[in-house]
Parts: structure tokens; sequence; C-alpha cells
């Protein structure tokens, strides 16, 4: 499964199992962004604002596995994608868009997030507090 490219090379895995064989070879939590890219304002700002930065860039690649969790109106995606993001939605009761969760390598919840105003600075400082709580 191909990975999604953005800011300085930063890649967003699609597929959980990628993302949690990730998790388990480098020892860092999962964060899971269960986005509607192309129809959630929230989330496009989030990604603007946030995803879409060096700062960001950064911070994950010392810190998280990503997985970009994608519920789109208009873009294609594979029926093995739509599946499995429709089950971890229902997994984890994702109650609406964007929604961060903070995973372990077997699933379990560390902790969730969302849009935050700030910018990278206070969305990461945020998301390590959440980090810690891993320890």
């Amino acid at each position: 499964m191909a990975a999604l490219c953005l800011a300085d090379g930063l890649k967003w895995h699609e597929s959980w199992d990628d993302a949690s064989k990730e998790s388990k070879k480098t020892n860092k939590p999962i964060l899971a962004n269960f986005t509607g890219s192309d129809w959630c304002g929230w989330c496009k700002r989030l990604d603007k604002e946030v995803f879409n930065t060096p700062a960001f860039a950064a911070w994950a690649k010392k810190n998280v596995v990503l997985l970009e969790l994608d519920y789109p109106m208009r873009k294609q995606q594979t029926a093995a994608i739509k599946q499995q993001n429709a089950q971890l939605a229902s997994k984890y009761r994702v109650p609406g868009y964007p929604t961060i969760l903070f995973l372990k390598s077997n699933g379990d919840v560390i902790g969730d997030y969302g849009y935050d105003s700030g910018g990278p600075a206070v969305w990461t400082k945020k998301a390590s507090e959440i980090l810690k709580k891993k320890a």
C-alpha cells in the first residue's frame, strides 16, 4: 500500500497494517487522522495550518507514525481502504471529523485530539502532552 507524501517528505500511511508494523518496529505511537479531506472545512484547516508545515513534519518524524483514514465524498478509494476505514471509524466510535487518535501499535487508545487554532507550535505541544500518557 502506497503512503501519501506531504511536506518535507512526510509519509502518511493509508493502511492500518502498514502503520501498525512501522509503529512496532520504531516503538512510536500512531497518529490516526480521521478526516473528510475533500469536504470537511475543519479538516482542511488542520491540514493547511498544521499537518502541511515543516514544524509539524519535524515533530512527526521524531514522535509518531502517521496514518490517514479518509472519508471523502469525491476522491476515489479502493474498496479495501473504504472497508478498513469504515471498520476503524466504527471500532473507535469516531464522533466527527477531524478526529485524531493517538494509538499504540496494538490499537489501544493513548488519547485523542482534533483541530486547534494556533498553528503547529500549539498543536504539537498539546499532542506531546497527550503522548506522555504512553509512558
